[in-house]
């Protein structure tokens, strides 16, 4: 059974009187996990249009910034953008129920603004009030200050870039600690990783941009040091 007729079966239990949020917390372990992120990353990126007041951004192309998504499925895709665009519940309980699904496991909560990020650019700009959701779900993901400049450098064209922060070291470590910081994030970026840790294999186009960005980073570096 494909990931969108996972999703399709949650959409029935909505029509049945099941929250979004409830199903959340109901997908908590493999494989249904995977189904979780991509209702997490659509129904957020649903809010997230609602915030910047593009409310009618075709989701489905913004979503194939993210997943492979196909014809036969849009519509299951489109349901799930609508139903979260029209829920009164706020951003704010949806991030913390995705929160407390991946509790104590950073990298799938960091895989998953990478995605809303995608989202965000994939109009060609990034609306100051898409910045300030973003920064507020990834402080209620527990990320910190540093991950959330490190993805919006990744993303953002204009955005300031340090690359040892992209790196997640401190400025100045040796070049023996950047290195070896590089390559762990080559291989947590490798899909066998990415789907290991709940992102569907539908998704793991998220690792082109990451690769490109952590190897100039490590380039940088390392030229400098040359």
């Amino acid at each position: 059974m494909s990931i969108w007729s996972r999703i399709g079966e949650a959409l029935a239990a909505l029509r049945q009187g099941e929250s979004l949020g409830a199903i959340f917390d109901r997908l908590r372990t493999p494989p249904e996990r995977s189904v979780a992120f991509a209702i997490a990353v659509i129904a957020l990126g649903a809010k997230m249009a609602k915030a910047d007041g593009q409310v009618t951004r075709d989701e489905v192309t913004a979503f194939r910034q993210v997943f492979t998504i196909p014809k036969s499925e849009e519509a299951n895709a489109a349901r799930v953008f609508n139903l979260a665009r029209e829920d009164v519940a706020g951003f704010e309980d949806y991030a913390a129920r995705i929160a407390r699904m991946f509790e104590g496991e950073q990298r799938p909560l960091t895989d998953l603004m990478e995605g809303l990020f995608h989202i965000a650019m994939a109009d060609g700009t990034y609306h100051p009030a898409e910045d300030v959701f973003l920064g507020r779900v990834a402080e209620i993901f527990g990320l910190g200050d540093p991950c959330f400049r490190s993805l919006r450098a990744q993303f953002v064209p204009d955005a300031p870039r340090d690359p040892y922060e992209i790196l997640g070291v401190p400025a100045g470590a040796s070049l023996r600690d950047v290195k070896s910081a590089w390559r762990q994030l080559v291989r947590e970026t490798h899909p066998d990783a990415m789907i290991a840790r709940g992102v569907p294999e539908e998704a793991v186009k998220l690792a082109e941009k990451r690769l490109i960005t952590i190897n100039r980073a490590w380039e940088e570096i390392s030229a400098a040091a040359a």
